[in-house]
């Protein structure tokens, strides 16, 4: 590698840095909770996506441990070769009747999933039409496929149906709705029933990344679809959020997606298998989720609490229901500087900048879970006070 090469490199870090925009990792020496022990302190931690509070569930400890000696370390294998064992199956299984489809198919982490997703299931002679705000997994999958791409502004149902109209005049032969079922950044839950409603007038078809909402929206937390009593064709989603916080992705559908999915996708054919430890606990997380209106309940009386509070201290904050509750800031270094003082304060956050979010839309996304007692939040709402009043934010 050459000086002249290191050196655009280093300056690229250097101009980050210079614009606030430098994440910084910070070691965690305890497991994932409500409470976590950074070097030596313990700080309320608001930004994890550990919605249930599951990450360190003994069950879930238990059944990872307990799948090791039958079932080994790790599958050394792709699926199609050596690396399907009884329990892939049995959770891929599980998954497919808790979110009410035919079957599913395990990924590494939905980041794969997204990215096999499309190009084995659509053509040229096709159409994807995308929300403006979708994962980058979603952009990068579709960017693999050879379909025609439209976008839409972020959940603007007149857009959608004009691009929709383009499609079809464009002569698309098969196209698909592509949207988050929550955009992560902002807590805002897609509009599906107006979205249905439109793929079933223009007959397309629509896939949902639900990666945010699986474990806790809805009626036994199947996510946003059945939050809104409403059908999709595809959903996506993970296990390394409310369902025990690890890593592995699924894409669940239709029996025929399925099986052409085994055969093309290919995160799935040319990645190792999920290794059994966490399959097997994957399996407990649903047994626990599918049993846990009072973790559901827990959550969404936390997030109520907190966004009052937020407000009354009189933060800006997006609107919404979701247990994602963004603190807007505006600037990269401002979110900077506010994380690191609540950190000081005891409060563990991450500022949100560029480009993860739009320039000049910069902020702290704060996470609610179950695992957070009454107590944390009135510790973490005069945390925010404090900070708030030294940063400049507040008054």
């Amino acid at each position: 590698m050459t000086q002249a090469y290191l050196d655009h490199i280093t300056e690229t870090l250097a101009q980050i840095d210079a614009e606030g925009m430098m994440k910084r990792e910070r070691l965690i020496t305890s497991p994932q909770g409500g409470e976590i022990t950074v070097g030596d302190r313990k700080v309320i931690n608001l930004c994890a996506n550990n919605y249930l509070g599951l990450a360190d569930h003994p069950d879930l400890i238990q059944a990872a441990e307990a799948a090791m000696d039958p079932k080994g370390f790790g599958m050394a294998s792709v699926r199609f070769i050596c690396g399907t064992q009884d329990i892939h199956r049995e959770l891929e299984q599980k998954l497919a009747a808790f979110l009410n489809k035919d079957d599913s198919i395990l990924f590494a982490a939905c980041f794969d999933a997204n990215g096999g997703l499309f190009e084995p299931l659509l053509g040229p002679e096709d159409a994807i039409v995308s929300d403006a705000l979708n994962h980058a997994s979603i952009i990068d999958g579709i960017r693999l496929c050879k379909a025609k791409r439209y976008r839409y502004a972020n959940s603007d149902m007149d857009d959608l149906e004009g691009q929709l109209k383009q499609a079809r005049e464009d002569g698309a032969r098969f196209i698909m709705i592509a949207t988050d079922g929550v955009f992560s950044m902002d807590g805002y839950l897609a509009k599906l029933p107006q979205i249905t409603e439109l793929a079933q007038k223009y007959e397309a078809l629509v896939m949902v990344d639900d990666c945010h909402s699986t474990g806790f929206m809805g009626p036994q937390g199947a996510g946003t679809p059945a939050h809104f009593g409403v059908d999709v064709d595809v959903l996506t989603g993970t296990l390394g959020k409310a369902l025990g916080g690890a890593i592995g992705g699924y894409i669940a559908g239709p029996q025929p997606v399925i099986d052409l999915l085994r055969q093309r996708a290919r995160p799935y054919l040319f990645s190792n298998s999920l290794p059994p430890s966490i399959v097997a606990a994957g399996i407990k997380a649903l047994d626990l989720v599918m049993q846990g209106d009072d973790l559901r309940t827990k959550l969404f009386e936390n997030t109520a609490y907190w966004r009052a509070g937020l407000g009354r201290l009189g933060f800006d904050l997006l609107p919404g229901e979701h247990p994602i509750v963004p603190v807007m800031l505006g600037e990269a270094q401002l979110a900077q500087d506010m994380a690191a003082r609540l950190f000081e304060e005891g409060v563990y956050v991450s500022g949100f900048f560029f480009p993860v979010v739009p320039r000049g839309q910069a902020r702290i996304r704060t996470q609610m879970n179950a695992a957070l007692s009454r107590n944390d939040l009135d510790r973490a709402l005069i945390a925010f006070e404090t900070a708030g009043k030294a940063c400049g934010v507040l008054k």
